[in-house]
Parts: structure tokens; sequence; C-alpha cells
């Protein structure tokens, strides 16, 4: 028995450091909110068939919530496709095949067409290709509309960031996620962005909230000060920005 549960427990890990995210921030045009929505929804469909096929392994739409230091070009949602591999990544998707399949006798050829090529509701897409470091469970069941994350991006410094991020602030997270104040921590690696992407940052902290009544679990002492001291010179970090569910395919 403890043997399957270390092979269960190395399974886990490599699957979970193995994953591929494409984070897609989305600059909406004025008033094209409800559009978006609407195009969103035509290719959750895809997306869903996609996953069957096992062409990716999940996909989610997250609005972000405007902070007074808004600039114009600051995406009103994010993206999330998730990819088990950096080969199943560069598999590729044939998206025009797929939704004909999908939507065969529910919608016409030129009607699927016609969605296909609408007009793009966004002055701008900024896409980062990004590779999960360390994550903890998701606990409270799989993500659904209406859940909150936040995403902290943070600039490495030290050669040992990452160690202190899974070593000294990972069981932090993990006695949260017990508490019930977190479901989720991922700690992700940026390793490849559009050129119209912005610069500043290697990684990015992924917190999905749990119970916020619940008080979280905060260490404190002399030995926790010295912790600290170290996590915090190991990088710079950016405020948080907070995000809402609002479509998941998984």
């Amino acid at each position: 028995m403890k043997n399957l549960l270390l092979l269960l427990t190395l399974f886990l890990f490599l699957s979970v450091n193995s994953q591929i995210v494409v984070m897609t921030a989305v600059d909406l045009n004025e008033g094209e909110e409800e559009d978006y929505i609407k195009l969103e929804s035509f290719y959750s469909e895809i997306h869903k068939e996609a996953i069957a096929q096992g062409l990716r392994t999940g996909q989610s739409v997250w609005k972000r919530t405007p902070k007074d230091t808004d600039e114009d070009s600051a995406a009103e949602y994010f993206i999330f496709d998730i990819h088990s591999s950096l080969e199943q990544l560069q598999a590729g998707i044939n998206y025009e095949e797929l939704a004909q399949k999908v939507y065969k006798g529910k919608m016409s050829r030129r009607a699927i067409q016609r969605m296909l090529n609408s007009t793009q509701p966004w002055k701008e897409r900024r896409s980062y290709t990004i590779q999960v470091v360390d994550a903890t469970i998701t606990a409270g069941g799989s993500v659904k509309p209406g859940d909150k994350a936040s995403i902290n991006l943070m600039n490495k410094k030290t050669d040992d960031f990452e160690n202190y991020e899974t070593q000294v602030w990972k069981p932090v997270a993990e006695k949260n996620i017990l508490s019930g104040n977190l479901r989720q921590w991922v700690l992700a690696e940026l390793i490849n962005k559009t050129d119209n992407a912005y610069d500043g940052w290697t990684h990015f902290a992924w917190n999905l909230r749990g119970d916020n009544s619940v008080e979280g679990y905060s260490p404190s002492g002399f030995k926790w000060d010295k912790l600290w001291e170290g996590i915090e010179s190991s990088r710079d970090m950016a405020d948080g920005t907070e995000l809402t569910c609002v479509m998941v395919v998984q």
C-alpha cells in the first residue's frame, strides 16, 4: 500500500508539472462585451469536443476585476487553455472541422462559418505560454462559474526563488486549503509569449479562493520572519489581479 501511494503521488507530480497553459489577456473594444461572451459561448462547444478528442485538457474564461490604476490597454478577460504537454499544444486544433462536427444539425454550415469569421470584438489579445512548476490539490470540487481567483505576477531575482515558493510557501498554502480559506495554489513559469505581450515577469502564483469568512493561516515567529526575508529577497511581486470565472470546459 505504501508503494502504491508513493506511485500515485509521483504520477500526480509528473502530470501536474508537465502541464502547459496558454493564458490570453483580452482587451475588448468599447461596448462589445456582450458580443465577446456570445463568441466564447460558441467556442465553448468546440473546446468540449477538443477535450473529448484529447486535443487539450481544459479551458476557462475569467473576467478581471478593474482597478483604479488600469491603463487603457488593460484586459477585461483572461482565457486559460490547458494542455497536458508541449507536444499536445504544438499539435494544434482544427477549429473549423470541430465546429462543423459539434454544430451539425444545429446550425447551417454558412452560419457556422459566419461565427468562425465574425468580426473580432477585441482591440488586442496578448498570449503567454506558461508551465506549471508546482501545485497543490484542488479542493472543493471542480472550478465553476462564479469562483474567484487571484494572480500575482512575480519576477525572479535569485536562483533559489522556486525553492522558496515550493518548499516554504506551498506548505502555508496547503494549511490554508485545510482550513477552507483557499482551494488551490499554483506556481507557474513563463516560457514564451507573443510579441505584443507585457514584459517584467518570469512567474506567477495562482490562488483559487475558498471561504473568505474562514480565517487564513498566517505563520509568525523568528524562524518565519527569517524565511519571509528570504522569500522577499528572491523575487519582486506585483499586486494581485482578481478574476471571476465566467465559463469553464473540462
